[in-house]
């Protein structure tokens, strides 16, 4: 019963390094294979959506990080052709597993009629 913890936490981290990977790859970033090493999976999704590499600082101040990673995700959504505020989302638990599938691996929602169609990936 006491392994049932690090076994469910080992699999959200292996699930959430592919789905920056993938995010990674699909924007055609190097060294996609960071998204799995801690630390550089920050600064991989920092090159992804071009911020500065010093924002990885903001990432280890309490309060600070939670803003940084919602603005970090928020750009995911909006380059991966999704609504910026689903990157909100990710703060949410469960919601936040759905979130990156979308993002990964999911289809961008169409355009409504008369709008404007998602950005190309």
């Amino acid at each position: 019963m006491s392994c049932i913890f690090p076994i469910i936490c080992l699999a959200v981290y292996v699930y959430f390094g592919f789905a920056v990977m993938t995010i990674a790859n699909k924007k055609s970033m190097p060294n996609s294979w960071l998204a799995f090493v801690p630390i550089a999976n920050i600064w991989l999704m920092l090159q992804i959506i071009k911020k500065p590499t010093w924002w990885i600082i903001l990432c280890f101040i309490p309060l600070v990080n939670i803003i940084i990673l919602i603005i970090i995700w928020m750009a995911i959504a909006e380059l991966m052709g999704f609504p910026n505020w689903w990157g909100i989302l990710v703060i949410i638990p469960i919601a936040n597993l759905v979130m990156l599938y979308y993002f990964a691996w999911g289809a961008p929602p169409k355009a409504a009629a008369g709008g404007t169609p998602p950005p190309a990936r």
